[in-house]
């Protein structure tokens, strides 16, 4: 048969047609760098910032996701995957959805890779029970592919790699924000803007009012707020509450560099002074660490490798604790793994969400206080030197000699994953900032609301987990000895609901923002609602208010509130 050259280019072209169609498109093909407005921008591609995306985008508004580093999902997909709750019952619309779909993906056995599904047991107060309709522990990979497949279908921009330009970066008009321009001096403009950071970089950058680290207790009538050294503490209804009791150093371990010399100077990573006084506020933050994904597969496992720059004086403090130990190792705690200081939970695949535990373990104590206000090159040398600690502090608990041998063999079985995250060495590049900065609005939440004292009449979700702080500050303490300041750990006994006017800054500061993170609460009630389900409802609620303000053009303090609730009801949150 004899082939036309006009045939021929016919032919040509319809393979180059099909070729350019990708019906199929990933959370990356989706960017588009030459947009430049649309009716809600959202800065911040966290969990909460994706929701916030979804929900707006199904409204119909046209949406700019922006997210500073090149990938998606915040704490989700970097780590967290025992996801802290209090109350399934109270996490719904796109957030139940999400943890659906992780329970959709997990029932397909060829996503068991490194282990069989009947091998798989969670545990915790997270457990996934049989007749569910979610499931609540996932593999980071798995949280960033369900955010694909949830973003895929639907009119959603992605700028990846875009940090707002934090002195001059926020155009308005009288109170309204207008556009947000980048570092790189790319401009965005829009008709509501969201703040998903963890940071609140926006909001601080957009002139409304905030506040960091811990009030006193007496500011708004709390007893859990500001220092909390001692070791017993009380809820506002008597309950009692564990203060600084977990997480510990058992008592006998010696602050100094020589034992018993003071002149001989801290070891790393003391504070000067006593804790402080109980109750008192100040400006400083609960310790960040990594969430490690971790793996005992040998074919998957990435060895711990002790770090450049490794020094071993800033582990001296954890060769003494050990040392400290009055009897077998296995007796030196009454909590948790009394060998490791971790708690190594079980993620699918022979994964973990491994975690802080006991006196010196993966959060870095009192290196992270100016992380909210640094630069971005600040931050990124905050987040290098909590990487290269903990690093140093998984191969030393893995491999060196002053560690005991029970505890060696053990940790030396564990690794980094070849298969979750960009980097060669398995580590991820998100930090868990669990608090920074905090919006002060017209209604700051307090340990009031999460004791039932106060009720909101306002509701755009709920939270349930218990008021929740890590330590602060490593101190020598009144015997000679070092001691961990900070910690609560305070029980809520039921969800309680979070006020829409903790959302929104004032008025009279910004009349188009929403924070759904760092949202407008002391340091103790933060404490209990920054959880990432939350911060996914609180993000979906942020976008059905800006959605509702555009079509009314309206501020967002102005919508009346029914009207905001009915929405929130039809599209499935729990508000009561």
């Amino acid at each position: 048969m004899k082939v036309t050259k006009s045939v021929t280019l016919i032919i040509l072209l319809i393979i180059i047609g099909l070729m350019s169609c990708d019906t199929k498109k990933s959370v990356t093909d989706k960017t588009n760098e030459d947009l430049d407005s649309a009716e809600v921008i959202i800065y911040g591609g966290t969990s909460t910032g994706v929701s916030a995306a979804i929900q707006a985008a199904r409204l119909g508004k046209s949406v700019l996701l922006i997210e500073p580093t090149n990938r998606l999902g915040g704490l989700t997909t970097g780590g967290l995957g025992q996801t802290d709750i209090g109350n399934k019952r109270v996490i719904g619309g796109i957030a139940r959805e999400f943890y659906q779909n992780i329970k959709k993906y997990y029932q397909d056995s060829t996503h068991w890779v490194w282990q069989q599904k009947s091998e798989y047991m969670d545990g915790g107060q997270t457990r996934s029970n049989k007749n569910e309709d979610a499931m609540w522990t996932f593999e980071p990979s798995v949280a960033l592919k369900v955010f694909d497949s949830m973003i895929k279908d639907l009119d959603i921009q992605i700028v990846y790699k875009q940090q707002l330009n934090r002195a001059t970066g926020v155009s308005k008009n009288n109170k309204n924000i207008k556009s947000i321009t980048m570092e790189s001096g790319k401009t965005y403009s829009g008709k509501m803007f969201i703040d998903a950071t963890y940071e609140g970089d926006l909001m601080a950058a957009a002139g409304v009012d905030y506040t960091i680290g811990r009030e006193s207790n007496a500011q708004y009538g709390e007893s859990l707020n500001g220092v909390q050294a001692n070791r017993i503490g009380k809820t506002l209804l008597g309950t009692v509450s564990n203060n600084s009791v977990y997480h510990n150093f058992i008592d006998g371990v010696d602050p100094y560099k020589v034992k018993g010399d003071p002149s001989s100077g801290l070891l790393p990573f003391i504070t000067e002074g006593g804790p402080g006084i109980d109750g008192q506020g100040d400006k400083r933050i609960q310790a960040y660490c990594f969430r490690m994904t971790l793996t005992d597969h040998p074919e998957n496992r990435i060895p711990f490798k002790k770090p450049e720059n490794y020094n071993e004086l800033e582990y001296e403090l954890l060769f003494r604790n050990y040392e400290a130990a009055d009897g077998p190792i296995e007796e030196m705690y009454s909590y948790g793994d009394a060998l490791v200081p971790w708690i190594n939970s079980a993620m699918p695949n022979r994964k973990t969400d491994t975690n802080n535990q006991k006196g010196f373990s993966t959060d870095f104590i009192g290196q992270n206080w100016d992380y909210p206000e640094a630069s971005f090159e600040e931050r990124q040398k905050i987040v290098a030197r909590h990487l290269q600690y903990q690093q140093g502090l998984m191969w030393t608990l893995a491999y060196h000699p002053r560690i005991p041998k029970k505890v060696r063999d053990k940790v030396s079985q564990w690794g980094t994953c070849k298969d979750e995250y960009e980097r060669e060495d398995g580590w991820q590049q998100q930090l868990y900032i669990r608090e920074a900065r905090r919006m002060i609005s017209n209604y700051v939440m307090t340990q009031k609301n999460c004791e039932g004292i106060e009720i909101v009449n306002d509701p755009i979700g709920m939270a349930a987990y218990g008021m929740d702080s890590h330590h602060i500050k490593r101190y020598v303490n009144s015997k000679g000895y070092v001691s961990n300041e900070g910690n609560v750990e305070a029980y809520v006994k039921a969800p309680f609901p979070i006020s829409y006017r903790s959302i929104v800054p004032r008025k009279e500061e910004c009349s188009n923002l929403l924070v759904p993170i760092c949202l407008s609460a002391s340091h103790i009630a933060f404490g209990s609602i920054r959880m990432e389900p939350v911060f996914m409802v609180l993000g979906q609620s942020s976008a059905v208010i800006a959605s509702l303000a555009i079509e009314e053009d309206k501020a967002v303090q102005e919508l009346a509130y029914n009207k905001v609730r009915e929405k929130l009801i039809k599209l499935e949150q729990v508000l009561e």
